[in-house]
């Protein structure tokens, strides 16, 4: 029987605590009130939180930020699914099926982390939109559409980590979820990425595994790999392990439980 009534934090994509990207969990018996979960996300005020409901065989799985509710989120069905294997909600050897608005998510387990199979995203090459490099404070060499995501791709990794976007100008000027990437100079690293997305309410999220929708694509066209290790250089920081596989992404990565808490 689930305790409505306990909520988790989790740290993904990180063996460390305090590392990675934190997300709000809560296991519910039942769907509670759309209003409801997102004042509790509002509440945790961490970029995701999940809300996971037993469906026959599945998960019904939502994620809100502190203001909205998305389609699709990878930090938070990773915490969500670290969860379930470590609570003992499944088996090791368990597949968790979970039903995203974002799309049917299928994770396991693997001898070095949990997996996560997320919907492949069609990727578009664009025009740099206007006033980008005045707002985000480079100018990219190429840019894609992608799910929804601004993707722009940067010379090299030291632009990644300098940039200082104008996260006021950015939602009104079409820049509102948006990706900058760029191949990585670091030993087994393939590319870095940053993500910001104030159109949901977060400026910069730390590690995010949805945004692999559209950047392995991405990769995949620029260099021909199918197999990618990333690592998003936020303050928190992260690692990705990343395959392409037909018009699947498959998501590799740990995660840790921070701490349960009694909803009063």
């Amino acid at each position: 029987m689930t305790n409505n009534n306990i909520i988790y934090q989790v740290d993904s994509f990180t063996t460390t605590i305090f590392k990675g990207n934190p997300a709000g969990v809560q296991f519910v018996d039942k769907e509670v009130d759309e209003l409801r979960m997102q004042q509790i996300a509002m509440e945790m005020n961490l970029s995701e939180t999940a809300f996971v409901t037993p469906n026959g065989n599945s998960y019904d799985i939502r994620f809100f930020t502190p203001t909205t509710e998305i389609s699709l989120c990878g930090h938070a069905t990773l915490a969500s699914a670290h969860l379930m294997y470590e609570l003992g909600m499944v088996y090791e050897n368990d597949i968790i099926y979970f039903n995203a608005k974002g799309g049917n998510l299928i994770v396991s387990k693997g001898t070095d982390g949990i997996i996560m199979e997320f919907p492949k995203y069609d990727v578009k090459k664009i025009e740099t939109p206007d006033l980008f490099a005045s707002i985000i404070s480079f100018e990219p060499v190429e840019v894609y559409a992608s799910g929804g995501w601004i993707v722009a791709v940067a010379a090299n990794e030291t632009i990644i980590k300098n940039v200082k976007p104008a996260f006021d100008k950015m939602t009104k000027n079409g820049l509102g979820k948006l990706l900058i990437t760029a191949n990585s100079n670091q030993k087994d690293v393939d590319y870095v990425v940053r993500c910001f997305a104030p159109a949901s309410g977060i400026n910069e999220d730390p590690v995010t595994g949805s945004a692999q929708c559209a950047l392995v694509p991405i990769w995949n066209l620029k260099t021909g790999k199918t197999s990618f290790t990333a690592i998003q250089l936020s303050e928190r920081t992260g690692i990705l392990k990343l395959e392409l596989v037909n018009d699947i992404v498959k998501i590799r990565g740990e995660a840790i439980t921070v701490f349960k808490a009694n909803l009063k």
